[in-house]
């Protein structure tokens, strides 16, 4: 565990001076006066609350680092030599027959009416973000030909600059949430969907009803938290104008806006942005339940939950009231979340880390099964990036968790694929994608796959971040292929907890699965005692 936290981080755009720093304030052991920087210290003495975010706003995703006493990576997969559970019915196990292409990636989420994805995996919340605004069309469009669900996340419809409301201040037209749907929608393949997610402010402003009704929204998806923060969503403004609207719209908005004093410090230059927030929520079961059944009542098919890293009574409220609502799926999202704008220090030191709260999650749907309540199918989120880490998730929640939610990961390759259509243009492709090829048949593997699955006529409309994310859902899939065939599970719901092993006692202790010299001990002692 890395016990030193510099007062400085490439997030913050900040450095410690020193190569020696104190442990637990993060400051160099030797400061000295007259030094030039650039700790978070020195940078807050100008710049003030600006150093809370990561930065530049709108160009930058980021994540918490630090280095926790167990996690993900002290779990390692069980591979076996004989064997072959989740073959299809009748297909005889054999070198034939179990081959790792054939392992069937599909799953499927709800309680009644179900949603079939290709893969296990879905995306974070891309809400009002300007990550997620100016990139969108490659998000939706990459889920949609890979056949996963994509979440838009909350404030949408808030923030929207072409917004229309009524007397009674409720959602008449918003040309954002339009654009986002009908992206999505366009080239929705039959697998996953869209779901939208909704805070206190969406949920004044009518959003439920309007994509309801204009839109025919089949999901919606009530938000306690993420595992990057445990205040309300926020993201910035750099127009006087458009802070004072957003606070007109009910929105906190800070500095204040409207007070003489920022308004001048804005026109002096001192202060550049303004930070929209949106309200903490107050949660209890009555409530919760009445607005499951106000939303079933508006016409909505499935209601998923959202939670946050909190700690183990939230977490006992969300598996019990989601049990009881019939929630169809239940997000549970650990630290160190990875946002576009969330308060650094918040990401990394608020919120219980995501292999201790998805064992504690495990532990509580098992007590809740015991007693004959039906679990709500789970999703793990927090940190996920690579097929290992989705075979990890699902085993250390099996039966209960249907697919992982993926943050930043998703959203790279969107990004990575809308810039090569930008250096193609401005011919600057840098090596290391030019080492592929300058023609993007050349250089995306996935090109023709994806051209099969949209048409010839379509092809050249696909942003390219699109066919970025598709890329990258296909190397999920194939390694996520290869780990299961070596477990020799052959569909999703065969995987079970017995496929992983803890390289340390502490995470075993915290898991519940077995220390790796522990492991499988009992059944090696038959064979060797037979």
């Amino acid at each position: 565990m890395n016990l030193q936290r510099p007062n400085g981080n490439d997030a913050t755009r900040t450095f410690n001076r020193s190569k020696s720093v104190v442990p637990m304030s993060g400051l160099c052991s030797r400061c000295i006066d007259g030094c030039k920087g650039n700790c978070e210290v020195f940078k807050a003495t100008f710049r003030g609350r600006e150093v809370i975010y990561p930065g530049p706003f709108g160009d930058v995703t980021a994540g918490g680092d630090k280095d926790y006493p167990v996690d993900y990576s002290h779990l390692n997969i069980h591979g076996y030599a004989l064997g072959a559970r989740g073959l299809p019915e009748g297909v005889e196990a054999n070198p034939d027959n179990a081959r790792f292409p054939v392992v069937n990636t599909e799953t499927e989420y709800g309680w009644d009416q179900k949603v079939e994805m290709d893969m296990p995996i879905f995306t974070g919340a891309l809400g009002s973000t300007e990550i997620a605004r100016k990139n969108w069309e490659h998000f939706a469009v990459g889920a949609a030909i890979s056949g996963v669900t994509i979440v838009c996340g909350e404030n949408v419809c808030g923030i929207d600059p072409g917004l229309e409301l009524d007397f009674n201040n409720k959602i008449t037209s918003s040309p954002e949430m339009d654009r986002r749907i009908e992206a999505y929608k366009r080239y929705y393949s039959g697998k996953g969907e869209m779901l939208i997610q909704m805070n206190v402010e969406d949920t004044r402003l009518g959003v439920a009803e309007y994509i309801n009704d204009k839109h025919g929204i089949e999901t919606i998806e009530l938000k306690w938290g993420q595992g990057a923060k445990c205040i309300g969503g926020e993201i910035k403004v750099d127009s006087l104008e458009r802070a004072l609207e957003l606070q007109k719209r009910g929105y906190i908005v800070t500095p204040d806006p409207s007070n003489p004093v920022n308004q001048e410090a804005f026109k002096d230059g001192a202060v550049k942005e303004f930070e929209r927030h949106s309200r903490l929520g107050f949660i209890d079961e009555e409530g919760f339940m009445d607005e499951v059944d106000r939303l079933r009542k508006l016409g909505f098919k499935r209601i998923t939950l959202k939670t946050g890293a909190y700690g183990l009574r939230e977490l006992a409220m969300a598996l019990k009231w989601s049990s009881k609502a019939k929630i169809d799926l239940l997000t549970i999202d650990g630290a160190p979340g990875g946002t576009g704008m969330s308060p650094w220090r918040m990401m990394e030191e608020w919120g219980m880390p995501s292999i201790y709260l998805h064992a504690a999650a495990y532990e509580f749907a098992k007590i809740l099964d015991g007693q004959g309540e039906r679990v709500p199918d789970l999703a793990f989120a927090g940190g996920f990036s690579s097929e290992d880490g989705l075979f990890k998730a699902i085993a250390l929640g099996a039966p209960y968790v249907k697919a992982v939610c993926m943050g930043r990961a998703l959203m790279i390759p969107g990004m990575v694929g809308k810039n090569i259509t930008q250096w193609l243009k401005e011919e600057k492709l840098p090596k290391t994608v030019s080492e592929f090829g300058t023609d993007i048949k050349e250089i995306f593997v996935c090109y023709e796959q994806v051209k099969d699955i949209v048409g010839a006529s379509e092809i050249d409309k696909i942003p390219l971040g699109a066919i970025g994310i598709y890329s990258y859902s296909d190397k999920l899939k194939v390694g996520l292929q290869q780990l299961m065939a070596g477990a020799r599970c052959f569909n999703i719901p065969s995987i079970t907890r017995k496929e992983l092993m803890s390289l340390t006692e502490e995470c075993e202790k915290v898991t519940g699965i077995p220390y790796l010299m522990d492991s499988y001990r009992d059944e090696a002692m038959e064979i060797l005692k037979g």
